[in-house]
């Protein structure tokens, strides 16, 4: 019979703010079901679901391959973070709340090979994973307790529904409040809106280009909250699906951001109609990205958009 570990929202704050030196393998936070070692080798419960839904049943979020069974892991404060890490947080998640940190050191070998910081941005809890140097390496995937040993990872109402495709988050450009389209309007007549979409708290994103393109995040009353520059390539932006996608950008998006859910995409090509890049906005675990390629399909840069 399948075996099923309960966590409560206390469970995980003890554990948050308790843990030194600890075994992966058999760690309270770690989900141990034999059924689910597969999809979720040292998968570490990090917040309660209601960080997300406030009117959810209390559940754990979890970061799947935070840690594995051939590793131990060792709590970092805050302020003995490495700076590479510290300035990668500032950088790409302004404003952000940290959780905890871990580093994970090799049983055999007793090295140290990664750190693992959890934190909220805008609300949302974000697993980042780091080698030993501090250099970035990916964004973990979150699931809830609920979705663990499921294919996916998502659950019909639950924190990342999304995962199916069916972009339940999408937001028409004519069902926008009047309040954005009359603040664009007044504020930046010469954007044209491309998409929008509603997240969790009910804030709604909208990306716009007037050369570049922007990200601009409202209320769900239409309040204006923050507006950023997205990284992009100067020419034409041509709008493409995720199948036209270099293979190598897809990989990159699939190794970094591990069950991402595909946006929007652009081509971009200069005057004379040579490719410049892509510009791909994807959703991983309820926080967007815009990330930039050139034109063979490298990684140039990323901007997280809310």
């Amino acid at each position: 019979m399948k075996t099923k570990f309960k966590f409560t929202p206390l469970l995980v704050l003890v554990a948050a703010l308790g843990f030194t030196v600890t075994s992966c393998q058999k760690s309270a936070e770690i989900a141990t079901d034999t059924q689910e070692q597969g999809i979720l080798s040292g998968a570490v419960a990090v917040v309660p679901s209601t960080t997300i839904l406030a009117a959810s049943t209390p559940d754990s979020i979890y970061a799947v391959g935070a840690c594995s069974s051939k590793h131990t892991r060792t709590a970092v404060d805050e302020a003995a973070l490495l700076g590479a890490i510290s300035t990668y947080l500032t950088s790409n998640y302004d404003g952000y709340t940290f959780i905890k940190a871990f580093s994970t050191t090799s049983v055999s070998t007793s090295t140290l090979d990664s750190y693992v910081v959890a934190i909220t941005y805008n609300g949302k809890p974000v697993v980042v994973k780091f080698d030993a140097t501090g250099t970035f390496v990916k964004v973990l995937e979150l699931r809830e307790g609920k979705d663990l040993g499921k294919k996916g990872g998502h659950h019909a109402g639950g924190c990342y529904e999304n995962r199916d495709g069916k972009h339940r988050d999408s937001l028409a450009i004519t069902a926008l409040p009047a309040a954005i389209t009359a603040y664009y309007a007044t504020n930046y007549p010469q954007d044209t809106i491309k998409n929008a979409w509603t997240v969790k708290n009910g804030n709604i994103i909208v990306i716009s280009k007037n050369v570049s393109y922007y990200g601009t995040a409202f209320t769900a009353a239409g309040v204006f909250v923050k507006r950023g520059a997205l990284p992009s390539h100067s020419g034409k932006g041509t709008s493409i699906d995720a199948a036209s996608l270099p293979a190598v950008v897809t990989t990159y998006l699939t190794t970094t951001y591990p069950n991402y859910v595909f946006d929007k995409a652009y081509s971009h090509t200069d005057k004379a109609g040579v490719l410049k890049g892509y510009l791909v906005i994807i959703d991983a675990n309820l926080t967007k990205y815009a990330v930039l390629f050139d034109a063979s399909g490298n990684f140039v840069k990323v901007k997280t958009i809310i």
